[in-house]
């Protein structure tokens, strides 16, 4: 990158329909656009209603030029299902960070003997990149009753290495339901805080 793009961070979304993926994402611009930084954002839903791979480039920074995160230079890879995680892993930096959801989710078409699904993705990406940690993220969102939050568990994850601070990444995602849905909202700062809680020796950087 050249230029302005030289101090940004660049965040990868990845994971299937379904698991909140561009709400991450959208959380993850608003919260940085808040933090008083330029953003861009772009998402790439593919057959999303039934579950297929679903992407979302985040990029912030003193001046964003452009959207789109090119091989390796990605800071972050936020992946909610393992296999995605493992799809998008060549996109982040050498010294980058991965936090993927241990969870896998199969798609129908591997049954057919149509498509294949990886024997062991986060060894796989352990193989490339050093700064690999898998979230236990779908246990956590059982345990708080809502298999939905996920996202949310991984954002809390996320916090942990994002150059702004947590409080504001978890009032910006939690700010749609303050007003009529207080208990949801109370329900996804757990998440975000019992996420957070996964990777305490993960700093900032």
């Amino acid at each position: 990158m050249n230029g302005a793009d030289d101090a940004s961070y660049n965040i990868v979304v990845a994971g299937t329909g379904g698991q909140g993926v561009m709400t991450a994402s959208e959380v993850l611009a608003q919260t940085a656009l808040a933090a008083g930084y330029d953003v861009k954002k772009t998402e790439v839903a593919g057959m999303a209603q039934r579950g297929g791979s679903v992407n979302s480039h985040v990029r912030f920074g003193r001046e964003i030029l452009c959207p789109s995160i090119a091989p390796g230079d990605a800071d972050l890879l936020l992946a909610m299902e393992p296999a995605e995680g493992l799809r998008w892993i060549g996109c982040l930096k050498p010294e980058g960070a991965a936090l993927v959801n241990l969870t896998a989710l199969v798609p129908p078409v591997v049954a057919t003997g149509a498509a294949h699904y990886p024997e062991d993705p986060l060894a796989s990406m352990k193989a490339v990149r050093q700064a690999v940690q898998g979230i236990d993220a779908t246990d956590v969102s059982r345990r708080l009753g809502e298999p939905r939050l996920v996202n949310m568990v991984m954002l809390g994850a996320a916090s942990t290495r994002l150059p702004f601070d947590p409080e504001l990444l978890a009032e910006t995602a939690t700010a749609r339901f303050r007003q009529r849905k207080k208990a949801l909202a109370e329900l996804n700062l757990r998440a975000f805080k019992a996420g957070r809680e996964l990777v305490p020796t993960c700093g900032k950087g």
